[in-house]
Parts: C-alpha cells; sequence; structure tokens
C-alpha cells in the first residue's frame, strides 16, 4: 500500500519502453524495405517536391536572416578587434557545421514530418491502409519507403542552399551595414571554410532527414482515434523529431569533431 505511488511512474516507463520497441522494430522493417523491389519513382519524386521543393522558402528565409544576425552579434561582442576575417570565419564555419543543418532539421521537421503523420494518419483512421494490404500491395514499399528516400537525399541539397544563404546574408551585414571589404570578408570565407566542416553538415542532414520522415511516418501509420488521434500524430511528430534531431546533431558534432 505504501509503494502505490510508484505504480504511475512504472507505468509511464513501460508504455515509454514499449513504445521505443515497437519504434525500433518499425524502422529496421522500413530500412529493410528500401533495397528490395518493386520501387515506386513516382511516389518518390511526388515526396522530393511535396518535402524538398516546398520547403524551399522557409529555409532560405530563416538561413539568410540568421547569418545576418550572426554576423551582428559577432560584431558587437568583438567590436574592440575590427576585424571582418574574424566574422567571416564564424559565420561560415557556424553556418555549414551547425545552424544550417539544425536550423534547415527544425523547419522542415515542423513542416514535413507533421504532414507526413497527418497524410497516413488519416489513412489510418480510414482504413485506407487496410485497404492497400487487401490489394497486395506493402504499404511499407508505397507509403514508407518513397518518404523516407525522399527526405534523407533532399536535406543535404536544402543544408547546401542554407548555408549559402546564411554566409550571403552575413556578408551583405558585413560589407552594408558594418563596412567591411567586401574582397577581405569573401578571402577569409574562402581561406577557412574547409570540405570537412562542409561534408559534416551535409552527413547530419541526411540523418535529420531520416529521422523527419520515420517519426512522421511511425506516428501517422500507428495513429489512432479518430480526428484527435491524427492532430495528436501530428505535433507528437515535431515535438518528438525536433529533440532527436537535437539530440542527435550533439552525437555526431562530438564525433565528428572529436580531435
Amino acid at each position: 500500500m505504501g509503494f502505490n505511488f510508484l505504480l504511475p511512474i512504472g507505468q509511464t516507463v513501460l508504455q515509454a519502453m514499449e513504445g521505443a520497441g515497437r519504434f525500433a522494430l518499425f524502422t529496421v522493417q522500413a530500412i529493410s524495405h528500401i533495397a528490395r523491389p518493386p520501387f515506386f519513382w513516382g511516389l518518390f519524386w511526388d515526396q522530393t517536391v511535396r518535402i524538398g521543393y516546398f520547403s524551399l522558402p522557409v529555409v532560405a528565409l530563416t538561413s539568410f536572416f540568421t547569418g545576418a544576425v550572426f554576423a551582428l552579434q559577432i560584431h558587437s561582442g568583438s567590436d574592440s578587434f575590427n576585424s571582418e576575417t574574424v566574422i567571416a570565419t564564424i559565420v561560415a564555419l557556424g553556418m555549414t557545421r551547425e545552424l544550417g543543418p539544425v536550423l534547415t532539421g527544425l523547419m522542415v521537421s515542423g513542416r514535413a514530418s507533421a504532414a507526413i503523420a497527418a497524410e497516413l494518419g488519416s489513412m489510418r483512421v480510414t482504413e485506407q491502409i487496410d485497404a492497400l494490404k487487401t490489394l497486395t500491395t506493402d504499404p511499407f514499399k508505397y507509403l514508407i519507403v518513397p518518404r523516407l528516400l525522399a527526405a534523407t537525399l533532399t536535406m543535404p541539397l536544402l543544408v547546401l542552399v542554407s548555408d549559402a544563404l546564411g554566409i550571403m546574408g552575413g556578408f551583405l551585414v558585413g560589407t552594408e551595414a558594418l563596412g567591411f571589404s567586401a574582397g577581405t570578408y569573401l578571402r577569409a570565407t574562402a581561406d577557412y571554410l574547409t570540405l570537412d566542416s562542409i561534408t559534416s553538415g551535409l552527413i547530419k542532414a541526411a540523418v535529420f532527414g531520416f529521422i523527419i520522415a520515420i517519426i512522421g511516418c511511425f506516428q501517422g501509420f500507428t495513429s489512432k482515434g479518430g480526428a484527435q488521434g491524427v492532430g495528436r500524430a501530428a505535433t507528437n511528430a515535431v515535438v518528438i523529431s525536433s529533440i532527436l534531431i537535437l539530440a542527435s546533431n550533439y552525437v555526431m558534432t562530438s564525433i565528428l569533431f572529436a580531435n
């Protein structure tokens, strides 16, 4: 009787472990279907446009203004140095290594992961996924794999755009608002912006894309409870994928820049 207060805690832990186990099995099953035919290329290109192309405006605006504000903040903190070289270097490395991939991941998560969860959740509660099975169409091949591949492959392209626009935002602020020399700024950016920095950001982007898609698919695929369940699945997809993006970013940074 004295330990009844532990019951809700134990139930919560067990539910969390059960959910993690179901998610792990779902992920393994989804990955196992990627290399096996048939491939629905039309659905893949459709998801590429939805996840990648339609995310360009929000990614572009976010990155440009982030790079611009980043340059202003660095200048404010290092005004005594009066060095455009420092600002150009920090903006370039910060955008390619961290801000570009993470901000793009969070923006796409809020847009694409919720959309995936809502779409698949609606199909689940209206029994369209069950209808696919009766038509001998594998739901994983038809619904999950195209979204996984599209998100994983388009995220690095979005991050490249994000990096370029973020650096451009810093450049415009540095040259137009702070009076720096354009040649010196660009030279410093080129000197300190290494291939490793760009590559590390692209690796992160691919992982973030996979996280966004797999979380959205899982939440939508397993949703229940009608319209409320679909809304809950979309919300959970955004929250969980955002947390996993931040957590995995720390892990990958510690691995890629361990030395």
